[in-house]
């Protein structure tokens, strides 16, 4: 009875002279959501004993890539906006650590839009050496006044250390900026506020980065050498905008609009065009991440000294790694997810209803959802189901990143294989025992697939990008410095300057300069501004 019913039904909806029209209509379904979800990595790795630091931990990407590095054991530290003793971030916490048996997931409250609670939270990571999560758990009963020792069976009170081996900045890849049509207040008065509130949050996400990244960089740098430190700037799709239309202008400004120097103000707001699109501004924002971390790459590999791994004990040689290849253990990349649907689509569609009221304490814009976004988004979504990314697709780029082994391990363990059979035989003739000599290791060792420093990775591939751009004329101060001299010597020294190479990535050196040198400016115009906002807004608590 059940299958006659179920044939009588198929013959009346799908009639068999369309059976071929139908199956083709599946298939290319299936092959157009195969597509849209991208490569998944084929990498995996071991994460237990390994520190990782992730900002935007708490967004729909952040969460499922907490989950993915509690699964492996990874030591977690994620950045949360909101108060550690909220619900929306005990409850998910503690989920992690039971669905994954791993209680080495913290919450540590930093506002990425405040500069001051962003430096609070790195001296209190580097100089205490404990997270506001660890002071809020209860102690046990055998950590009692009585008892201050912890017996041998149980481990005393979680404190961290200031180890890090990742910091993946996931706060930058959500969406920001949302349409005319699709605001709840279509006023040119609120419009024109939004919009600099708009780019104001996108700027401050950019500066969050740069100022996390070079607070913590002196930890880094004196880390271990044999360990793998990796740093992942998750970046929006939407770079490839911004590279075609520096292109096709041939200038590039990486300035920032709503924090200008006074001295580059009047340059910067000319040279800019006065409305752009979101998809550019986007792009924008995307593509200084992607040159700041490129040049990063640069510094590190043109530090002094090159760093040297660890090989097996009775190695008859010091392995030298090839500068071509790597010279510093700490690599870093950018990783774009592609376009996710709940990161990317409904946040520009502006119905993502999770988003924080206005007067928030958090300092985040005023943006609440709107119903027609809302109603746009529900009739697109069996569309978006075939086009876009979920979160899980959406993360394996940022985990092939994290998997590839680096090619400092690969030549370490290279040479440790090449260099165990000749200790061997030095071992039986100890009477012709010869010092050990450095070894140049060759390019050809690495025969496998291996993490490129500085790069953009994006469907679990590498990505070059197009782009020359010219250098700026010397200002006056620079020429004058040139001509006299100046600022080679001090106190009849020689003052040391790092010897960048211009590989010619991402714009070259140039462009990773004038990035660095925006960063620099408007990081001070925004820590100014910060500190004046919280001056004025507590005059104002006062006299009312």
């Amino acid at each position: 009875m059940v299958l006659k019913v179920a044939q009588a039904l198929a013959d009346r909806f799908f009639p068999y002279e369309y059976a071929w029209h139908i199956l083709i209509a599946l298939v290319t379904l299936t092959a157009l959501r195969t597509f849209s979800q991208g490569r998944t990595t084929n990498r995996e790795r071991d994460l237990h004993d390994r520190t990782f630091m992730v900002t935007g931990g708490f967004t729909p990407l952040g969460l499922t890539l907490l989950q993915n590095l509690a699964q492996r054991g990874a030591k977690i530290v994620a950045l949360s906006p909101y108060p550690i003793d909220s619900p929306a971030v005990t409850i998910l916490v503690s989920l992690l650590r039971t669905t994954y048996n791993n209680d080495n997931i913290y919450a540590e409250r930093c506002n990425l839009s405040d500069p001051d609670s962003i430096r609070s939270f790195c001296m209190r990571f580097l100089t205490e050496g404990e997270t506001e999560d660890d002071k809020s758990k209860p102690q046990s009963k055998h950590e009692s006044k009585d008892s201050p020792q912890p017996t041998g069976k149980e481990k005393p009170k979680a404190k961290t250390d200031s180890r890090l081996d990742g910091i993946i900045f996931a706060h930058e890849y959500q969406h920001i900026g949302i349409p005319r049509i699709l605001r709840n207040k279509p006023s040119t008065k609120a419009t024109i506020t939004q919009d600099e509130e708009e780019e104001t949050q996108r700027e401050s996400n950019s500066l969050a980065t740069f100022l996390i990244t070079t607070l913590l960089l002196p930890a880094l740098l004196v880390a271990p050498v044999e360990r793998d430190i990796r740093i992942v700037n998750v970046v929006n799709p939407f770079y490839a905008a911004a590279a075609a239309s520096v292109r096709a202008s041939k200038t590039f400004d990486p300035t920032f609009s709503r924090f200008l120097t006074p001295s580059t103000s009047t340059t910067s707001s000319s040279s800019l065009p006065a409305t752009k699109s979101i998809f550019l501004k986007e792009g924008l924002r995307s593509l200084r991440t992607i040159i700041f971390a490129r040049h990063l790459q640069r510094i590190f590999d043109a530090l002094p000294n090159p760093q040297i791994p660890k090989t097996d004990k009775g190695s008859s040689s010091v392995p030298i790694i090839s500068a071509r290849v790597q010279r510093s253990n700490i690599v870093a990349v950018s990783v774009s997810p592609g376009l996710g649907r709940v990161d990317t689509v409904s946040r520009m569609l502006n119905a993502d209803w999770s988003l924080l009221e206005s007067g928030s304490e958090e300092g985040l814009m005023e943006r609440r959802f709107s119903w027609m976004g809302v109603l746009l988004y529900i009739l697109l979504l069996p569309l978006l189901h075939v086009s876009t990314k979920s979160p899980k697709a959406a993360v394996q780029s940022i985990l092939h990143s994290l998997f590839l082994p680096t090619p400092f391990k690969i030549l370490s363990q290279s040479i440790s294989d090449s260099t165990s059979e000749p200790s061997q035989k030095s071992q039986g003739d100890s009477s012709n025992s010869t010092p050990a000599k450095p070894t140049q290791q060759p390019t050809s060792l690495i025969r496998e697939e291996v993490l490129k420093p500085g790069a953009l990775y994006t469907e679990c591939a590498v990505v070059s990008l197009d782009l020359s751009i010219p250098a700026p004329p010397p200002t006056e101060t620079e020429s004058k410095e040139n001509s006299s001299g100046k600022g080679k010597e001090k106190g009849g020294l020689k003052e040391e300057v790092l010897q960048i190479t211009d590989d010619g990535e991402y714009g070259g050196e140039v462009a990773g300069r004038l990035v660095w040198e925006a960063y620099e400016a408007a990081l001070k115009v925004w820590e100014r501004s910060s500190g004046t906002s919280k001056s004025g807004s507590s005059r104002g608590k006062k006299d009312s």
